[in-house]
């Protein structure tokens, strides 16, 4: 049954006039603190929608062979992965948590710096080293996109620089898909039909446009899964995407829903006052 102002405010005005425990007070102040660190990274979300859509942006650029196309595509993905490490640290202060950013780091750096291979030897060197760095990047972008999720889900309030982190997610997701496919791709040949475009474009880039369309629902149909592990990669990303709309949405209309909740209160103890 839904609370009356009436009875919002003797909540209110009861909550306020009872003795806190020591236990509580620690809680509210570890909240507090959580809630003052999620804030002051609210900042950082407009620059990683942006280096999210630069790779977006240039991918065209670098879909042909040569050294100007291989540096372009190891500036934009360097800056994404730098930027996404920025975004994302550790908020509580546990062990195992700083392990997790730690390796989530080393992974980033390591899988950034493969990609400057090619601009030094000119090709990419042997289908192992790719392999492993498309695994790499894949591991990184995946991680990425759930410790988004997760961060957004925490946010004690809803702006528009959260909502610019909410959009910078559903770019990461589709460029996720993209990495993903193309080490699909590596480490199963042929899991894909790529369509005319594949003879004069860079796999990465024609991976990446398939993941876009993928998510967007759209379905062109000129690249299609080609054997039963590109098809289990659709389905598997039609439903992350899907699921990323409908809870994302969920999660920030309710924290919206709660602010204002908690503004009304926040009147009406000062009306009582």
């Amino acid at each position: 049954m839904a609370s009356t102002p009436g009875a919002r405010r003797w909540i209110l005005t009861s909550r306020a006039t009872e003795p806190l425990s020591p236990a509580r007070r620690r809680w509210l102040e570890r909240r507090r603190q959580e809630a003052r660190r999620l804030i002051a990274l609210e900042k950082r979300f407009l620059p990683l929608l942006l280096s999210a859509l630069l790779p977006v942006v240039v991918m065209p650029l670098t879909a042909t062979r040569g050294w100007p196309a291989s540096v372009l595509l190891a500036l934009v993905f360097n800056l994404l992965i730098l930027q996404s490490i920025l975004t994302l640290p550790v908020i509580g202060g546990v062990s195992y948590a700083r392990l997790r950013q730690e390796t989530f780091r080393w992974i980033g750096v390591v899988g950034g710096l493969g990609l400057w291979v090619p601009v030094l030897t000119g090709t990419w060197p042997g289908g192992l080293f790719r392999a492993v760095e498309m695994v790499l990047l894949s591991l990184f972008f995946l991680a990425t996109s759930l410790r988004l999720v997760r961060l957004l889900a925490r946010v004690p309030r809803v702006n528009g620089l959260v909502m610019a982190g909410a959009a910078a997610g559903y770019l990461h997701l589709g460029l996720t898909g993209g990495v993903l496919a193309t080490a699909t791709q590596v480490l199963v040949p042929g899991s894909f039909n790529l369509g005319e475009g594949a003879s004069h474009q860079l796999l990465l880039d024609r991976l990446t446009y398939f993941s876009f369309v993928t998510i967007a629902g759209v379905g062109y149909g000129d690249v299609l899964p080609a054997n039963a592990v590109g098809e289990r990669f659709v389905i598997l990303l039609s439903i992350a995407s899907t699921l990323y709309v409908a809870l994302l949405v969920g999660l920030l209309l309710g924290r919206f829903i709660a602010s204002e909740e908690v503004e009304m209160l926040e009147d009406d103890q000062l009306d009582l006052e």
